[in-house]
């Protein structure tokens, strides 16, 4: 059965005749398919078609998957589906440790490839539902859909680790976010005790977005915690 919309799916896979395979298949379903053979291509890919589901290879010629995977998620929960030939439980682990959602080893069947698909855009609209795309706090307005944050009406440039950062306490506004949380969901699991990244950052969107940096009143620390963002 059809997908009730069209997903943009991004297939990051440097076999031509796997990605025929996949394409093929997805298209079948009522998928858009765009296609990258190589890890810089998929990076790139991945920022500007903004694709609802990315597909990934491990054994990219350029690079391994797993680096595809960290870049993406210091700015995007996308979802990741890996198709790999490791079957190596190390292998698996590392690739959903760095943020992959779910890892299905070759060869593998047609029905089975369809319905892990399914299940992690039906997961995913419903982490992300669409009916309040954007938040307003103070003179701030985020729009989460399309990723654009203005202030008093004008554009205000974040860079992807900031917008990532303000998306995550968004996400969990009114929450006090530990530190190790933080660092967990923006930079990944290897930088869980990097503490001096989350406090420069802070400092930046404070800057950025509060009107007295020094006395915040949405971006607020909770000393030897954390942080919360208040509306």
């Amino acid at each position: 059965m059809p997908f009730e919309f069209s997903p943009a799916v991004l297939l990051v896979e440097d076999e031509p005749h796997i990605r025929r395979f996949v394409r093929v298949t997805l298209e079948a379903e009522g998928c858009t398919v765009h296609e990258a053979g190589t890890l810089e291509r998929g990076l790139i890919d991945a920022g500007t078609r903004k694709p609802d589901l990315v597909i990934l290879d491990l054994g990219l010629p350029d690079g391994d998957g797993v680096r595809l995977i960290r870049e993406m998620r210091t700015w995007t929960e996308v979802p990741i589906l890996v198709l790999s030939a490791r079957s190596d439980e190390a292998d698996k682990i590392a690739a959903l440790d760095s943020g992959a959602d779910d890892y299905l080893t070759k060869p593998f069947g047609v029905g089975e490839m369809v319905a892990r698909v399914r299940v992690l855009l039906r997961r995913h609209a419903r982490a992300n539902p669409q009916g309040s795309p954007r938040i307003a706090f103070g003179d701030v307005q985020v729009d989460l859909a399309n990723r654009v944050v203005t202030r008093a009406g004008q554009p205000v440039h974040l860079t992807p680790i900031e917008y990532r950062l303000l998306a995550v306490l968004i996400a969990h506004r009114g929450k006090v976010m530990t530190h190790r949380e933080l660092l967990r969901q923006v930079w990944g699991p290897s930088q869980s005790e990097s503490s001096h990244y989350l406090r420069v950052y802070m400092g930046h969107l404070r800057h950025k977005l509060e009107r007295d940096a020094a006395r915040p009143v949405h971006l607020l620390t909770e000393t030897g915690i954390g942080y919360r963002f208040s509306v």
